[in-house]
């Protein structure tokens, strides 16, 4: 196949691209400035609404994964238009770019988020539960809606909502390592809150998988098959990080509600408070096998 990729330099990007060249697949980026790369590339200028139709010929699928980090700081007013706009106006100026072309893509598999299904409780989510409440459901609703044009055309449009993303090269894990192995990282508020993770091998493995699978269409959960709560993810991690012999292995001070909202206000309340217990029921269904599906030994081959 032929697949264009845009975000193709972020985490997932990265592991994405080096997997679609490794199984003999022809790889296509869509950046906003060219650089140094061994693959083909087209440019895109999503604020001046810039993308030449005539660039996106000859596709059989593309990758949608670019959008601003929703964890980079406090959400100022400022920060919350990049985040949405990113999303939202990226994605309806390349649905309506390949719904323009004579010979579109059979395939547009988008990024979404389980941010779509906000503070939920211990309620256990699939791809048929409602929207929450605040701004990242509403976000993820317009990003997803901004792919209607595409699925006017007639291309099979796929909306990968993603967990938690762990992996050793960035992200979320990348950024607990040190606090989680100097014994400074606690539970979070009261620890009862759902953290849906997913290991960064099983996001590659699960866009591979809707690639190959017409089937499929619509929202599609990424997330590992076994949630936990914060409070299980903290002990877990304390037991992979720190030996046995320090009391830290044990315990560690957990971080009040409160102050989890002061230091990072609306951000903190919706990333690391809100409690999302979801389900990959669709891959299930449609035959894929996690490769890390329990918290514990997927920590372990990422440490």
């Amino acid at each position: 196949m032929k697949v264009l990729v845009t975000g193709s330099t972020g985490l997932v990007g990265t592991a994405l691209i080096d997997f679609l060249k490794m199984n003999g697949h022809e790889v296509v980026r869509l950046v906003r400035r060219k650089g140094q790369f061994d693959e083909p590339q087209v440019a895109w200028n999503i604020e001046k609404g810039q993308l030449n139709p005539a660039d996106l010929e000859g596709l059989d699928a593309v990758v949608h994964l670019a959008g601003e980090s929703i964890a980079s700081g406090r959400w100022s007013d400022a920060v919350k238009k990049r985040i949405r706009e990113s999303r939202v106006k990226g994605t309806r100026l390349l649905t309506e770019t390949l719904a323009k072309l004579e010979h579109p893509p059979a395939t547009l598999v988008c990024a979404s988020a389980i941010g779509y299904y906000g503070d939920q409780g211990d309620q256990a989510l699939t791809e048929v539960s409602s929207i929450g409440k605040g701004f990242l459901p509403n976000v993820c609703r317009e990003w997803e809606a901004a792919c209607q044009p595409a699925r006017d055309k007639g291309i099979r449009v796929v909306n990968t909502r993603l967990g938690i993303v762990l992996s050793p090269k960035g992200g979320a894990l990348k950024a607990m390592y040190w606090p989680f192995r100097l014994g400074l990282a606690g539970d979070l508020g009261n620890g009862k809150q759902y953290m849906s993770w997913v290991a960064l091998s099983d996001v590659v493995g699960a866009i591979d998988h809707v690639l190959h699978h017409p089937e499929i269409s619509g929202p599609v959960n990424v997330t590992a098959p076994n949630p936990v709560t914060n409070g299980v993810f903290t002990s877990t991690m304390r037991h992979v990080l720190i030996p046995a012999f320090l009391p830290m292995h044990y315990w560690t001070p957990p971080a009040p509600a409160i102050a989890v909202k002061l230091a990072l206000g609306e951000m903190g309340d919706a990333l690391l408070l809100a409690s999302s217990r979801v389900f990959p029921v669709v891959l299930q269904e449609t035959g894929y096998t996690f490769k890390a599906s329990i918290l514990e030994p997927a920590l372990k081959s990422m440490i």
